[in-house]
């Protein structure tokens, strides 16, 4: 577990180092809980994961609307003033969020999350909790 949460640390450190201007990446569970982060604050990182929950739901009452979608969320960006906000499906009950300033390439952030997504999806996947556990 330790080796791949070590695994995990520089593989997010690759992706703010991949793109200039990226704050914070989070790795959260479906359920709101932060699973990994890099940079940033970590009360942000658990109020950011908190939020997400919030946004995987809301896109996924929006998908119901929309004909032939299946329904999952792949990707919610948020643009605000200063800065933008990414929120990616990333494997089986996991989700990868990104804070960047408002100068990020905002089309590298996203196929840059994709291709770690792709890469290590297996590595991003956090399994259901059963009465308070995981596993």
């Amino acid at each position: 577990m330790i080796q791949q949460r070590a695994n995990m640390d520089w593989m997010l450190k690759e992706l703010a180092d991949d793109v200039p201007s990226i704050h914070q990446i989070v790795v959260l569970s479906s359920d709101g809980l932060r699973i990994a982060m890099h940079g940033g604050d970590p009360d942000v990182a658990d109020r950011l994961a908190a939020a997400c929950a919030g946004l995987q739901s809301l896109a996924a009452a929006v998908a119901t609307e929309i004909p032939y979608s299946d329904g999952l969320m792949k990707l919610v960006v948020i643009e605000v003033t200063g800065g933008f906000f990414y929120l990616m499906a990333a494997g089986t009950g996991a989700y990868l969020a990104v804070l960047a300033g408002e100068t990020v390439d905002a089309g590298l952030v996203g196929a840059r999350m994709r291709d770690m997504v792709v890469r290590i999806g297996a590595h991003l996947t956090s399994p259901p909790r059963h009465g308070g556990q995981s596993g």
